[in-house]
């Protein structure tokens, strides 16, 4: 038995802070990993040391990933961490050993314990890493009722310990890595099997356990997400935008940027701001001294770039009325529950009464309601109720739009009685 899994079984778990302060035991500080830092693996010939190491380990295997949001274009793994009974913690770089699909049919057969897994699983992937079950501890804390469910807050509730927590923002494509952020890097998979160990049993407990591996299952079967359609419609501030040209010059200016921040590998925000790309629609600069004059596109700013980014502003200028984007995106399902009460007041009733009884049994089952079942199952399905919805057919509907065996036997029988009610 480690040293966090004995703090783990003589600490009564606390799923909310509800506890006064003076009841509180201070966690104890993790400041090195058990064995140190592990080197930085960067050679195939490291590799092939640590894939024979974890293939011989034994037990679930601890995974993290680190990338470098905000500051490279894209969302590839920079570190890969893992940690497994009689191998050890391993520190790998993606950048030297680019292919990691020999590290992951070698733990295949694992349980993989990672926390959010569904953030981390993308960057993996892509590196041939993919695992055929996990364990997700955030997911695990949600499901066990945990008010707080990061990493760091996770341990300190469950486990009893502190984790630094100063470097999660950090760089991570930098070359070398530091010593400090090597460190904090470890110590992220250093207790997170005694974790997944701890809340296994925090859920069997409340009864929960075939829930969360119901929903651990869906994880790791689930295809990568498509590429978003029209992503320049998630510019921040677009609710702004409300004239077709207007939206063409932030669809130009989305796209010149997306190409720039590739070809530079930065990230697009690093680029130019969304702020100054809504600025620019707003008041289409018909040259580049009035662009020069917006919020965004300062005297900082070369000349190149400001011409750069005034022929984005030109070309949607110029497109014909036909080849404008559209107000919004076509509706894949019910209008914005903002209008129902005009579109259909029986829907709007309905959705009201599934809403209230959803989030009265959430409080019971002690679970965030989006993990009980997501908001928009229950907006198509108040939308487009069956002709007869009786428990069977809600629990068809339910089903067919992705819920899980758990979440149907739950929510069906109280969203049945919400759908006939007299107000709905």
């Amino acid at each position: 038995m480690t040293d966090a899994q004995k703090t783990a079984e003589d600490t009564t778990l606390r799923t909310s802070e509800d506890s006064p302060p003076e009841a509180r035991t201070a966690p104890v500080p993790l400041l090195e990993p058990r064995e140190g830092i592990p080197p930085v693996v960067a050679t195939e010939e490291a590799l092939a040391e640590v894939v024979a190491a974890f293939a011989g380990g034994t037990g679930p295997v601890a995974v993290d990933a680190e990338r470098a949001s905000g500051y490279r274009y894209g969302q590839r793994a920079y570190l890969v961490q893992l940690r497994r009974e009689g191998a050890g913690s391993a520190l790998i770089d993606p950048v030297g050993c680019p292919d990691l699909s020999v590290l992951g049919e070698a733990i295949g057969d694992a349980e993989w314990v990672l926390h959010a897994a569904t953030q981390d699983l993308p960057c993996l992937r892509d590196i041939g890493m993919i695992p055929d079950r996990l364990f997700d501890t955030e997911l695990a804390g949600r499901l066990a009722g945990f008010a707080r469910v990061g990493l760091g807050a996770m341990v300190e509730n469950v486990l009893g310990y502190a984790l630094e927590k100063g470097h999660s923002a950090v760089d991570w494509s930098t070359r070398p890595l530091p010593e400090p952020w090597l460190r904090y890097a470890a110590l992220d998979v250093e207790l997170l099997v005694d974790l997944r160990d701890a809340l296994e049993e925090e859920l069997r407990r409340q009864g929960k356990l075939e829930w969360a591996h119901q929903e651990f299952a869906a994880i790791a079967a689930a295809p990568p997400a498509p590429p978003r359609k029209d992503p320049w419609r998630r510019t921040s501030g677009m609710h702004k935008v409300r004239r077709r040209r207007q939206m063409a010059v932030v669809r130009e200016l989305w796209t010149a940027r997306d190409q720039v921040a590739q070809r530079r590998d930065i990230s697009p925000g690093k680029v130019l701001g969304d702020a100054a790309i809504v600025e620019a629609a707003l008041n289409l600069p018909p040259n580049a001294h009035a662009l020069a004059a917006l919020p965004g596109f300062g005297h900082r700013m070369g000349r190149r770039q400001l011409e750069q980014w005034q022929a984005a502003v030109d070309r949607a200028r110029a497109l014909p009325e036909s080849e404008l984007p559209q107000p919004g995106q076509p509706l894949n399902g019910p209008p914005p529950p903002r209008s129902w009460a005009d579109k259909d007041p029986a829907a709007a009733a309905r959705l009201t009464a599934a809403r209230t009884a959803v989030s009265a049994l959430a409080e019971r089952l002690n679970l965030p309601q989006e993990n009980l079942i997501t908001p928009d199952t229950v907006r198509r399905l108040c939308w487009e109720p069956p002709a007869d919805p009786a428990p069977d057919a809600v629990a068809a509907a339910l089903a067919a739009r992705g819920a899980r065996p758990w979440q149907v036997e739950q929510v069906a029988p109280v969203l049945a009685e919400a759908l006939r009610t007299p107000t709905a």
